[in-house]
């Protein structure tokens, strides 16, 4: 398969690209930037065969089968759209579209067009929540009572820039980390939030955008779930805990792109140390999603995760901005 990069982002050259060409007879032939002079650069810098800052150039060329969308925020809906009308498959990152309809209307071209769309949730890929995931699937914690989500980080200096000052890009901590969050929950507890209620503030780094956010979520199955989200804590440390009537998961340092931390399963017997794969996030990613592509299967996390993982953050965001409990819409899906 060969693929075109539209976004001469970060996350590509530190994740994707390599995940991209781990994968059996797949390259990258393009890749897009506005800025003509850094997309050449990208591309000497990570040999890719051509640069342009046209989309139409990547779309037309005939030896491209899949888009990897790393824009900001504004842009995914527009190009992923022209994507699907050319008959590529896509790979979007998150949160897909600015808007519940967007995003819907996204999905609904890729299906009806038979493409694969994907959303690109890397936590549910990880070793980490994958084993915790089987911990409560399996039964092992009896009925799961409460999830508790700290994911306040510092976010570095480089990845700054329009996350922290630009709303119409779709910048903030709500689209950023708590898209992740609302995915991680949903694919642990197989079920969608129904309501929030929030609190989000600028505490030191957004400008004109939110930078923290605490939340509390209601599900269907009566399992409380409390989230928090922050740019601005350099050593507060990521994890989660699942806690039911049987024992709880404790899990530090897995809210990450990388294969590490730790987790540990607390009963009536003690502590225990859980094991986990330490495999590529993104590996396992673009493992699937080439899979898909070819009729096997299904990627990890599909355009409808993507969906419903944005609707809990806009519901966040309108929460923390009524001082409501505002309940989810998920748009019909």
């Amino acid at each position: 398969m060969q693929w075109g990069l539209i976004g001469a982002s970060t996350i590509a050259s530190e994740h994707v690209i390599d995940a991209i060409r781990s994968q059996e007879a797949n390259d990258i032939k393009w890749v897009m930037s506005s800025d003509p002079q850094r997309g050449a650069a990208y591309a000497q810098q990570h040999g890719i065969a051509q640069s342009t800052s046209d989309l139409d150039t990547i779309l037309n060329d005939p030896e491209i089968d899949a888009v990897y969308i790393s824009t900001t925020n504004e842009k995914h809906y527009p190009q992923a759209m022209a994507a699907i009308a050319k008959g590529k498959h896509v790979l979007c990152e998150k949160p897909l579209a600015m808007s519940l309809a967007e995003a819907a209307e996204m999905v609904s071209a890729a299906n009806e067009a038979g493409l694969v769309f994907a959303t690109n949730h890397h936590l549910r890929n990880a070793g980490s929540h994958l084993a915790i995931r089987d911990l409560i699937q399996s039964g092992r914690l009896g009925k799961v009572l409460s999830v508790r989500i700290f994911h306040a980080v510092h976010l570095p200096e480089h990845l700054q820039g329009w996350r922290i000052n630009n709303a119409a890009a779709g910048g903030g901590v709500i689209p950023d980390i708590v898209v992740h969050d609302a995915d991680t929950v949903r694919f642990y507890l197989g079920e969608d939030p129904l309501e929030v209620v929030a609190m989000a503030d600028t505490s030191g780094m957004g400008q004109g955008v939110e930078d923290s956010v605490m939340s509390v979520w209601t599900m269907p199955s009566g399992t409380m779930v409390q989230t928090h989200e922050s740019f601005t804590h350099p050593f507060a440390g990521s994890g989660i805990e699942v806690h039911g009537t049987e024992a709880s998961i404790m899990a530090r340092d897995v809210m990450t792109q990388r294969p590490v931390g730790e987790i540990f399963l607390n009963d009536k017997d003690g502590r225990q140390t859980v094991p986990f794969s330490d495999h590529g996030l993104y590996v396992r990613s673009l493992s699937l999603f080439t899979q898909a592509v070819t009729g096997a299967g299904q990627p990890s996390a599909d355009g409808v995760d993507g969906v419903k993982s944005l609707a809990v953050a806009l519901a966040v965001r309108e929460a923390a901005t009524s001082g409501q409990a505002v309940g989810v819409d998920y748009g019909g899906l």
